[in-house]
């Protein structure tokens, strides 16, 4: 099953839990120095912020699946449709590991397409505060 993804940089991590909490009726699954993710059923949503020293906004869009078949479904899909993509395979970024590629919509709006593996305690082999691997 698919779930939608979104990552917005954020200035002040600890407002925007506060509110994206309160706007979702959940704390979050995962709290970290620079980072923040609610993974919800209702929306079915891996939803993250971070403070990672990009401008704030919306850092990328996605969708996470439960396999490796499902993944390689999309690939197959975005293939088909002569999509561009930037296959990294097996990396960790956003305190996990993961297979994951990329597209880029045609307003270059970046699309990361995944399968977690598994949590990993650093943000993508770096310490907070390094340079931010998404997106």
């Amino acid at each position: 099953m698919k779930r939608f993804h979104v990552h917005v940089h954020v200035d002040d991590l600890q407002k925007n839990i506060a509110f994206y909490s309160a706007m979702f009726g959940a704390q979050p699954t995962r709290v970290e120095s620079d980072y923040a993710k609610w993974m919800l059923e209702d929306p079915r949503i891996n939803f993250a912020i971070s403070s990672r020293g990009r401008k704030a906004g919306v850092g990328h869009l996605g969708m996470q699946v439960d396999s490796e078949e499902e993944l390689a479904a999309l690939k197959a899909q975005a293939r088909e449709a002569d999509m561009a993509l930037l296959d990294q395979g097996e990396t960790s970024c956003c305190y996990a590991r993961s297979d994951k590629y990329w597209v880029t919509d045609p307003q270059g709006v970046a699309w990361e397409q995944f399968h977690t593996l598994s949590n990993i305690p650093l943000f993508g082999g770096e310490p907070a505060g390094a340079k931010a691997c998404c997106g």
